[in-house]
């Protein structure tokens, strides 16, 4: 029924967009084509949808349909919103002039240069999310920034971090881009990286391909990661529990074969002489139905509100909910999750939006309360849409400082 709805939905849109390129042309090559690429990008959209799937969160050629038709149907979307506001104008001026002068009203024709306009403005949404497929989905940027903390210690002053987040891993097309990003992780030269989880999209054998590429990642003190929720493998229609855990369990120890430290609700320390730094792993905490394995105070039980802390922690609603205010004092949280919705516009420095603040707080990029800061990486891989427009993937680079304390 569901596809029935949907069809009628995509044929009811696509006849009201026909509309346009009728006016715009009387080609009937012109309109067939129009036609041609409707049918093409359903046909192909429904063939591999209702192919059977591993879990539900749809990769590979699934998403890719899904990105196509998306960009179809969000350039037709812009063709509409021309054409109901100058169907409504229309209609308008029919009803005033069957008032003043019923005996000539007619109903005003479509004007070609609204039409044309209109195709115009649709071409951007269109060639922005191919782009974004086939381009923008790999388009890496390192982002820099440099924090001061007054209660730092002396020797972690100029402390270099890198963090990734979101890599899910079976979505990646190009390993050879992938390679091309993991050196540049390596460039930055960090003395710590930190991954803040979803390494897959379902299950523990998306990591096969690449599990050996991630295992070059190197830095002088080390790998620390932490779970996201789609590593829990909750996406995923299981024969049963075991078979469930088994696969969290191969997750877990790949993270160990590429000598990454995986942090489960627990924390460890980075150390300079007698001066330390907490590494502190939370599993993933989120609102809106995601899963709550996250437990804070059991993973600083041993820790003072005086020792520096860094806390990894998949899903930044958990710094809104408890970690901000906690009285331990995290001074520094790194979150993903969010993607940056992988759409979205920013001019660093100015400007930054993207659909997904409406639903986030904090959704990307640097954030301060209670002297307390939080990080949102925009994610290094992509999920559900193939692509990334706006929103690029993100290697992040963070050099803490010492501040002093009237700062």
């Amino acid at each position: 029924m569901r596809w029935i709805i949907f069809i009628l939905f995509y044929a009811a849109i696509n006849f009201y967009s026909y509309q346009a390129i009728k006016t715009l042309s009387k080609n009937f090559w012109v309109q067939a084509l129009f036609i041609g690429l409707s049918l093409i990008f359903l046909g192909y959209f429904l063939f591999y949808w209702l192919q059977p799937a591993t879990g539900s969160v749809f990769t590979g050629k699934r998403s890719v349909a899904f990105g196509l038709l998306l960009s179809f149907m969000a350039a037709e979307m812009v063709l509409i919103a021309f054409l109901m506001g100058e169907d409504i104008i229309r209609t308008l001026i029919f009803l005033k002039n069957k008032i003043v002068h019923p005996e000539v009203a007619h109903l005003p024709g479509r004007r070609k240069f609204v039409s044309t306009l209109a195709l115009g403005l649709a071409a951007i949404p269109f060639g922005s999310l191919l782009y974004g497929m086939f381009k923008g989905k790999y388009n890496y940027k390192v982002l820099t920034y440099e924090i001061n903390f007054p209660d730092l210690p002396e020797a972690f002053d100029g402390y270099q971090i890198t963090q990734i987040s979101d890599v899910h891993s079976g979505s990646f097309d190009n390993l050879k881009k992938v390679k091309y990003a993991i050196d540049l992780i390596n460039q930055q030269k960090s003395d710590a990286i930190f991954f803040t989880g979803d390494l897959v999209n379902n299950t523990a054998d998306e990591m096969e391909a690449c599990q050996e590429l991630f295992g070059e990642l190197k830095a002088k003190d080390g790998v620390f990661s932490v779970l996201g929720n789609h590593d829990y493998g909750d996406y995923v229609h299981w024969d049963s529990p075991q078979e469930k855990k088994e696969n969290l369990n191969r997750l877990k120890s790949i993270q160990k074969q590429m000598g990454w430290k995986l942090l489960l609700n627990e924390h460890t320390y980075i150390r300079k002489g007698d001066a330390k730094l907490a590494v502190v792993g939370v599993e993933n905490w989120g609102k809106g139905g995601f899963v709550k394995h996250g437990d804070l105070d059991r993973a600083a039980a041993e820790l003072s509100k005086e020792e520096f802390k860094i806390l990894l922690s998949h899903d930044p609603s958990y710094w809104q909910e408890k970690i901000k205010a906690h009285e331990k004092e995290f001074q520094l949280t790194l979150s993903g999750h969010t993607h940056g919705m992988q759409f979205g516009i920013e001019i660093p420095g100015w400007f930054k939006w993207s659909p997904v603040k409406y639903r986030y707080e904090n959704w990307a990029g640097l954030y301060k309360e209670f002297n307390r800061y939080l990080y949102v990486n925009r994610g290094f891989g992509y999920l559900a849409y193939p692509g990334r427009v706006g929103m690029w993937p993100e290697i992040t680079v963070l050099k803490l400082k010492k501040a002093s304390a009237n700062v």
